[in-house]
This record gives C-alpha cells, structure tokens and sequence, in this order.
C-alpha cells in the first residue's frame, strides 16, 4: 500500500453523522489532519476538527480551493438533504444530494483527491422487492427523491471506479440512532425522537405506525463500519456502488416495550404522518453478508443495549439523572 499522510475533508461535519465521525478521526489522525465543513458561520468550539471551513458544496470553485489549500487527500462527503426534507424540496434535493458527488469524484480523477467516502441508504429499495433480508443485488426501484438521488449517485461511484479508478467506497445506512446529536429530517427520526419524549415527558406520539420494521443501526457501530470500510484494502471489494448495512430490525411497539424496562410507566401512541409512506416503500431488514466477508462488518449494539446506552447517556445530557 501507498504510504502518505491523510489530510481530511469531511462535507456535512456538524450533521448527526458527521459530528461523531469528526470526532473519531481527530481521534485518529489528529485535529490537524481533520478540516471539518458546513454552512454554519465558525465560532469557538464548533467543531473537534483542528480546521473548520463556512462551505456550501454545491460552490464547486470554493471546495477545489479548500481541498488545494489543505492538501486534502481524503474526502467525507456526508453534505445531504434527508428523506423526509426532501420530499418538500425535491428539485433542490436532487442537486445537493449528487452534484457535488460528482464535483469529488472528477477532483478524484484528476488526480487531487486520492479516497471518498460518500453515504447511500436503504431508500435506494423501494417497490417490488421483498420486505425481509433484501439482498445486496436486488433491483433498486425508489419512490421517493431522496431514494432516486441515492440510486443515482450509487451508480455514478460504480461508473467512477469502473471508468476511472476512482477510490470511492459508500455504505447503504439504515436508519441511524444516537444521544449526541439530534436526526436532521428523516423517517427513522422517531427512533431518536421517542427517547428525548420519553425521559422528559414520560409518553410520545409516534408519525409511524405501531407494526412498521425498519433496519435501525446505533451510530457507534455506523461510525465504526464507515472507518473499517475506508481501511478495507481496495482489492477487497467487490461492491463499488454501495454496500447493505443491516444492524437491527424492529418496529415502533418494540421499541416502545424496550424503553418500558428502564421507564416502566411509558406511553405511546400514534399518528402516521407522511413518512409513512416512506417507510412502506422500505424494507424490513437487511442482509449484509456481503459486507461481512469482505470487510469484517460487525455490531456492538442490539435493541437493548442501545436503548440502554442511549436513556443513560441522555439522561445525563438532559440533566435528569
């Protein structure tokens, strides 16, 4: 392997993924290599990165200076409009969530980025498939814009790498749960929602409906999937669109039961809301073997352990331990 070392650029650094990222690759690397971005004005502490830049993605100019000035070798692209915000500006949608994909992987073919990591999702699945263990080569048939714009920016990584060279590598997550940084639109958002109502108001009021399994991942084990595949070697791969993530499966009763063990007098009801639909078009759970045999995909957390973890940090958090 080429030996160089890794200046970062993440894309979306203040985000619910992108916060805990950062972190841990200041953890690794050190806050020098780490140049964090997002559309937020710099203030002391915004972020753990040793450098923060004010940057729209869609400003091609500006991130091609960013990436010269810092050296950048490596890039986080995580800048993305969710589902369900997606869905109220489809058109704008579309050109956040893939131009810039683009814009990195032609810098990736010139020669001035050498490695992208760009996210995908489990919106890619859609009508016509199976709702249980969908595999990693089924057809992909989205509904909505945020699944369209993923399925198309999956295949522009598997044109870049064909075509190309192009080292870009992209997980399909699941919905995404964490303590420390609040969901930022999507339909999995009441996953995250319902522990905040359930330690500060003891009942919450669920926009999907009681029996809908969606895959769920606790995002230590996202951050920790995401980093073992960018340390993969690339001759062990063999998915350059975008890999399954299964994690875990269950529905919001389920939850609501776990939660019940550690807030015994919990309520929840509930009122479908557009998401919804969403959700319907997506599978139940996921089969990730894929991931498993060629970079050792794993998890640390099931159902009950992440919501153990998440009602003890967040009580803490909210200051009602």
């Amino acid at each position: 392997m080429e030996s160089y070392t890794e200046k970062i650029l993440i894309t979306g650094a203040l985000g619910q993924i992108g916060t805990e990222l950062t972190n841990r690759l200041v953890e690794i690397h050190g806050a020098d290599n780490v140049v964090a971005s997002g559309l937020d004005k710099w203030q002391e502490g915004i972020s753990s990165a040793g450098h923060y830049e004010r940057l729209d993605v869609t400003n091609t100019k500006l991130v091609r200076q960013v990436i010269k000035d810092y050296e950048i070798t490596t890039v986080y692209h995580l800048a993305s409009l969710l589902s369900g915000t997606s869905e109220k500006q489809p058109l704008f949608a579309w050109k956040l969530n893939l131009e810039p994909l683009i814009d990195f992987c032609e810098m990736a073919k010139e020669g001035l980025i050498k490695k992208i990591f760009w996210p995908s999702s489990i919106a890619v699945f859609g009508k016509g498939i199976p709702k249980e263990n969908v595999g990693q080569e089924v057809v992909l048939n989205p509904t909505t814009v945020y699944g369209i714009s993923k399925m198309a920016g999956e295949k522009w990584c598997e044109y870049y790498f064909d075509k190309y060279g192009v080292d870009v590598r992209s997980i399909r997550y699941p919905g995404l749960i964490s303590w420390k940084t609040p969901a930022g639109g999507g339909t999995t958002d009441y996953a995250v929602e319902i522990f905040y109502k359930a330690i500060e108001d003891g009942k919450y009021t669920s926009f999907i409906s009681e029996d809908t399994a969606m895959p769920m991942l606790y995002m230590d084990d996202a951050i920790e999937a995401t980093l073992k595949l960018m340390d993969a070697p690339k001759e062990s791969l063999t998915v350059r669109s975008s890999y399954n993530l299964g994690g875990m499966s269950f529905t919001p009763k389920q939850l609501a039961e776990e939660i019940r063990k550690e807030i015994p007098g919990f309520e929840i009801s509930y009122e479908p809301d557009f998401r919804q639909a969403i959700a319907d078009s997506w599978p139940a759970s996921i089969d990730d073997s894929t991931a498993k045999n060629d970079w050792k995909l794993s998890y640390n957390f099931g159902i009950s352990e992440m919501t153990q973890d998440m009602i003890k940090n967040l009580r803490i958090k909210l200051g009602k331990n």
